[in-house]
């Protein structure tokens, strides 16, 4: 299986599967989604996250999983994904691989640290956190995005880093940005009036679809779509807080994952859709997604599933780090 078939990212050139397998969860002790700390079943310690980690990333890579999605602030995550690259001696290339410059970890490796991460979109962070991220990375680093982009942020106007940014795509680095919160379609408007970015990764799933006419025009415009926290930080699983998804999946005799992920691949601008699991067994289920058959246009009671934006980020806002 080539988890399911390979494409192009958009303009970029990278061969990508469908589902691609982001690492946030993986490459330090804690995160937001709903049920993390049951996942490491206790493996906090770094040696044994690694493993951890290459046992995630051979299953999705015998699976046909062709791009990783790693960041600066996912603590280890960068380290993890080299070590593994190198243990199956794979070339630049056979595996696409983005990563993210923008936050820095500061957990110091702690589930309960007051602050996980810093965030920091100026010019100085961008070119220490792409030093950092090519001295682990190398030639597999294909795709480097802007973590978490804002219109608050000022970083779409701060000339500087797009001239950076400008420079390092005309070296053959393909250039992205992530964006977030309520606002994500404005933030998306405003980069492709910036004519920089190759890729736009974003939030989209059954509980917040505000961004998808957005991401339609992205891809209209020859941008590559990643969409990211598809199952909504485990809130669209078996673990989360949604009964009338639970029902609707078990009318369909399939997993809530699988429903849920199978809503974002339908959508025709969605070149990839990350799994963001933590175990080999959330990645076997999320996998068989690729096997749903659903129409672009989603069912009245899966269509009843969206939230109001504001509501639903204010909700993620109070996941507990665990």
């Amino acid at each position: 299986m080539e988890a399911r078939t390979l494409r192009r990212l958009g303009r970029t050139g990278l061969l990508v599967s469908r589902l691609g397998l982001g690492l946030a969860a993986l490459g330090r002790p804690g995160y937001i989604n709903v049920g993390h700390g049951a996942d490491l079943a206790g493996r906090t310690e770094v040696a044994g996250l690694e493993r951890h980690a290459h046992a995630l990333l051979n299953a999705a890579y015998e699976a046909g999983v062709r791009y990783f999605d790693a960041a600066r602030s996912y603590g280890e995550a960068e380290a993890f994904l080299a070590s593994w690259l190198g243990q199956r001696a794979l070339p630049p290339g056979v595996a696409s691989v983005g990563s993210k410059w923008g936050y820095t970890y500061t957990a110091d490796w702690r589930v309960d640290a007051e602050r996980h991460e810093v965030k920091d979109l100026s010019l100085a962070t961008l070119r220490r956190q792409l030093a950092e991220s090519r001295a682990l990375l190398g030639p597999h680093l294909r795709l480097y995005q802007i973590h978490s982009a804002t219109l608050e942020s000022g970083v779409l106007d701060d000339r500087a880093v797009l001239d950076e940014l400008r420079r390092l795509r005309e070296s053959g680095l393909a250039i992205g940005l992530t964006v977030t919160g309520p606002r994500q379609a404005e933030t998306i408007g405003r980069a492709l009036e910036r004519s920089v970015f190759d890729t736009i990764q974003a939030t989209w799933n059954l509980l917040e679809r505000s961004a998808g006419r957005a991401l339609a025009e992205a891809h209209e415009a020859g941008l590559g779509v990643i969409v990211k926290e598809a199952l909504a930080n485990g809130r669209l699983t078996a673990r989360g807080d949604v009964p009338s998804l639970l029902e609707a999946s078990a009318d369909r005799g399939i997993a809530p994952d699988e429903l849920a992920l199978a809503a974002v691949l339908a959508q025709p601008w969605a070149d990839v859709v990350l799994s963001g699991a933590a175990t080999v067994e959330a990645l076997n289920s999320n996998l068989r997604a690729l096997d749903v058959e659903l129409p672009k246009g989603l069912d009245p009671e899966l269509e009843a599933l969206a939230e109001e934006p504001a509501l639903y980020w204010e909700e993620r806002s109070t996941l507990p780090w665990n």
